[in-house]
């Protein structure tokens, strides 16, 4: 930092009297002398830029730095910081800006470290925004990186400054190349003709150091840096073990695609991406929350205290009425108890106003924010001491199960007198022992790195056992159930659980004239979560490959797409229209004829959709036994 009160200081200060009162210098580099003042005549605070002083003696540079000054400071957009003035005084040529109260990107990175995914995925919209923005009106910025990022203190805005001025502090494509080497793209580096792709890969480059805290490409010199900008490519961002979704990963490794045919088609369609990344990200509700993670397990201290507790009595019922009893009150308490909890725990959280239907997105949220943190902690791969246990207890679990196997057939062929080998028990007691101790350290190990549990309950509540024990958690409760936010549920889900429980609340006749219309409804959900699925899959396809991408290939998979997209809103259309129904037959404006025909509509509408999946999937095995 320059001395507050230099020479420069006193004479800028001189030349602006009257109309601008300096408070200190900012900060400066090559493009400039940034200073906090005060516009007297409006009593605001502004941050003036001033040209370096031996460039402003170039005719043609002073020149091209007005132009493109003014440019910019026609932008208008609220994530642009505006420009109130472009000006000369006496020898000085300046621009003046409104003044933000924060910090840059930069700074907020290195005083703080990386920023978390959602909010990365928010700086790096907001920023697009304002790119999106000023490209629209034909104006490249050229030097996107986190000093130009702004953060507003009090409402964390992001704001974009410098729109142009890289141009006019260097040389034309062609005569030089201008911009900061770290995050520049290979076409600038290359003095090529630019256009607003040559911004994105320089988001993608801020990107990268935001959500990281490192530069995409270092070098000792930035001739080093510019070389490896042009030839190298940038490390996939998921390959650096990063806590981050593997959509808002992709959507950095495009950017920064050294092809820019390959990057995305424009800063609106990149903001948009990412909003749909955030909008994946949406809260879970607190209640549905604690069910995955702790109410709807069976892992607790009481667990284990149950868990002694049924020995001991199995041990007391077996003393006073023989082995066999006892076996039996183990194996039905075993049973009986923990299938209990479960119900227990269904019926508080549907009481809630929650139905079966939330508990499968709510375990994938889960999963997928422990594999972020889990993937802070600890290598994504398999350690070597994980991959041996697993080999023992493959190998010791096939020795018990093949000497478990000639025990029954022995035991089968010759009765229980057979003379046995007295190496045969030994032999088994010792294999399903090193089994046993070998699983649980694997799993120990395995648990370091993915989330083991949350993966075994999703299966536990999504299957047989966990769908009737809803069932009768649900048919349990008293009194009025609690009406809970639905935000965080797919428009399908919303709609058939709220025609599912307008057709509950018909009377017992009406309701058997309408069939199994709760199957249909679940159906058409269940096409609905489906189609999305694969909606995702042919949209990363073309993620990856870019927007531009060409060829019969990637024709055919557009086609694909758009069919599934019609589709599924013909699917939530279906849903829709019957719970509209079922609202006009509760105010007795429909009848039940009426309501049959649109459920064999929807009924049509799900084997349309079966058949296309089923196309799909023959077509995604035919091109794997291809490969």
């Amino acid at each position: 930092m320059a001395p507050a009160f230099d020479d420069l200081f006193v004479a800028f200060q001189t030349a602006l009297a009257g109309r601008y009162s300096i408070d200190r210098e900012l900060g400066r580099g090559g493009m400039g002398i940034v200073y906090l003042a005060r516009e007297v005549h409006l009593d605001r605070p502004v941050a003036i830029k001033l040209l370096p002083p031996d460039r402003a003696t170039d005719a043609s540079l002073r020149e091209r730095f007005l132009r493109e000054a003014r440019l910019a400071a026609k932008l208008q957009h609220p994530n642009i910081i505006p420009i109130h003035a472009v000006d000369e005084a006496g020898d000085f040529v300046f621009y003046v800006m409104a003044f933000v109260d924060g910090e840059s990107l930069a700074q907020r990175v290195r005083s703080r470290g990386p920023l978390p995914a959602t909010e990365g995925a928010r700086v790096l919209r907001e920023t697009a925004w304002a790119l999106a923005s000023a490209h629209a009106q034909g104006v490249v910025h050229r030097d996107v990186k986190p000093d130009n990022i702004l953060i507003e203190a009090a409402t964390q805005r992001v704001l974009v400054a410098d729109f142009g001025i890289a141009a006019a502090m260097g040389d034309n494509a062609g005569e030089g190349i201008s911009g900061t080497p770290e995050f520049m793209s290979p076409e600038q580096a290359l003095g090529h003709e630019l256009d607003a792709r040559s911004d994105l890969y320089s988001l993608g480059a801020t990107a990268f150091f935001a959500l990281s805290g490192r530069l995409p490409f270092e070098g000792n010199t930035a001739t080093e840096v510019l070389a490896k900008q042009v030839t190298e490519p940038a490390a996939p961002l998921a390959s650096l073990g990063l806590p981050l979704p593997r959509k808002i990963a992709a959507l950095v490794d495009r950017c920064l695609a050294k092809d820019p045919a390959h990057r995305p088609a424009s800063a609106t369609a990149l903001a948009e991406q990412l909003g749909v990344a955030l909008e994946q990200r949406r809260e879970i509700p607190v209640a549905l929350r604690a069910f995955v993670k702790r109410n709807g397990r069976l892992d607790g201290s009481g667990t284990l205290l149950s868990a002694f507790g049924l020995l001991i009595g199995s041990v007391s019922v077996s003393a006073f009425y023989g082995g066999w009893a006892g076996l039996g009150a183990l194996l039905a308490s075993a049973t009986i108890l923990p299938f209990a909890a479960l119900t227990a725990s269904a019926r508080r959280l549907a009481r809630l106003g929650f139905a079966h239907m939330d508990l499968a997105p709510a375990f994938q949220a889960e999963a997928e924010s422990a594999r972020e943190e889990l993937a802070v902690e600890h290598a994504r791969e398999a350690t070597r001491a994980e991959r041996w246990l697993k080999r023992i207890v493959q190998v010791s679990g096939v020795a018990s199960g093949g000497l478990l196997a000639s025990i029954f057939y022995f035991l089968a062929a010759n009765g229980p007198h057979i003379a046995w080998r007295p190496w045969i028990p030994e032999v088994f007691v010792a294999s399903s022992t090193i089994a046993l101790l070998g699983g649980l350290g694997y799993l120990a190990l395995l648990q370091r790195r993915r989330d083991v549990d949350t993966g075994f309950w999703a299966r536990v509540w999504n299957g047989v056992i966990g769908r009737t024990a809803w069932m009768l958690g649900r048919r349990l409760i008293r009194g009025q159930v609690v009406e809970s936010a639905i935000t965080h549920r797919a428009t399908e889900l919303s709609l058939g659980m709220a025609a599912e429980h307008l057709y509950e609340g018909l009377p017992r006749a009406q309701r058997d004239e309408l069939g199994d219309l709760p199957a249909v409804l679940h159906r058409l959900q269940d096409d609905a979560q489906r189609l999305r699925r694969h909606l995702d899959g042919l949209q990363e396809v073309l993620n990856d490959a870019g927007e531009a991408a060409t060829g019969s290939a990637y024709d055919a998979v557009r086609r694909d797409r758009d069919a599934m997209q019609a589709k599924l809103g013909e699917t939530v259309a279906a849903l829709e229209t019957i719970r509209l129904n079922l609202l006009r037959l509760h105010a007795g404006s429909l009848t039940v004829a009426g309501l049959t025909t649109h459920i064999g509509i929807a009924a049509d509408v799900s084997a349309e959709v079966e058949r296309l999946l089923k196309g799909q999937d023959e077509v995604a095995r035919l091109l794997k036994s291809a490969e």
